[in-house]
């Protein structure tokens, strides 16, 4: 019966290959389990592609799960508040200016002008002839040169004891920043154009959206280029401050200098800004 058995097996390929050789051999071994290790490192490579594959789902799941709620402002809720005018001072009432001096009547002053002397021309008298030449005797006889008319220069003008004043306008500094000018610093289209470029480019997302009302004093310095800098905010809220000098840094547009004399100058501007966030 088992002899049955043995001979009904039917042997496998790599049985009939090592047929009647050394089967103790590593490469009998190495043929008849190469296959279970093929499949056991399938399946461990197919585990580990599936694991890298999933792994950064798994991560963005998770950091979606414990970020924090974000809080959004909605923009559309600010109001801007007018602007409050601006108080000047009064200025110090100046006295009348003084009347303007009566203009003398001019008086034409002649130049005296001496005559450039003339050389007179030499004429020669023909010698006598010579029966008068023996007529004539000699000694000693005085003669009377000739007389010229002496120059006498005419007198000075009177003198009308007046002197002229010539008035003399104060220098004007390059470098000093003004606060009073003859005439202001311009914004091209006006301040209401330069407020709403400012209105505009100011980030509403830089505050948290429930400040209510704030207010910043901006100044900066106009040069005489026409450019802005020196820009400060001055409020309580250091964020509303810090975006505001942001803002106007942020305005290209040059100005019109101030001027004095009709000379450019560096000027100080003052605007104040109110906001209100609900």
């Amino acid at each position: 019966m088992a002899e049955e058995n043995t001979y009904n097996t039917t042997p496998t390929l790599d049985e009939i290959v090592f047929e009647n050789r050394n089967k103790a051999y590593g490469a009998f071994d190495l043929r008849t389990s190469y296959r279970s290790i093929l499949t056991k490192a399938f399946i461990f490579g197919t585990v580990l592609f599936l694991v890298c594959a999933i792994t950064p789902f798994v991560i963005m799941k998770i950091k979606q799960m414990t970020a924090k709620e974000t809080t959004e402002v909605n923009a559309n809720l600010i109001d801007i508040l007018p602007d409050e005018p601006i108080i000047e001072q009064p200025k110090e009432e100046e006295p009348p200016p003084p009347p303007p001096p009566k203009e003398e009547p001019k008086q034409e002053v002649i130049q005296n002008v001496v005559p450039e002397p003339v050389k007179a021309p030499k004429v020669e008298t023909p010698p006598p002839p010579i029966t008068k030449q023996l007529e004539t005797t000699t000694g000693l006889a005085n003669q009377e040169g000739v007389k010229t008319p002496s120059y006498t220069p005419p007198p000075p003008p009177p003198s009308t004891g007046k002197v002229q004043t010539v008035e003399v306008k104060p220098q004007v500094s390059e470098t000093q920043v003004y606060t009073e000018v003859e005439q202001l610093a311009e914004f091209p289209g006006g301040i209401n154009k330069f407020r709403s470029s400012v209105q505009n480019n100011f980030d509403t997302g830089a505050m948290d959206g429930d400040e209510g009302t704030v207010k910043a004093t901006i100044t900066f310095v106009v040069e005489r280029d026409g450019s802005i800098t020196d820009v400060k905010a001055e409020g309580s809220n250091k964020t509303f401050n810090a975006e505001a000098v942001r803002t106007v840094k942020s305005v290209k547009n040059k100005w019109s200098p101030a001027k004095i004399n009709g000379q450019a100058v560096r000027y100080r501007y003052r605007l104040p800004l109110t906001m209100q966030f609900e």
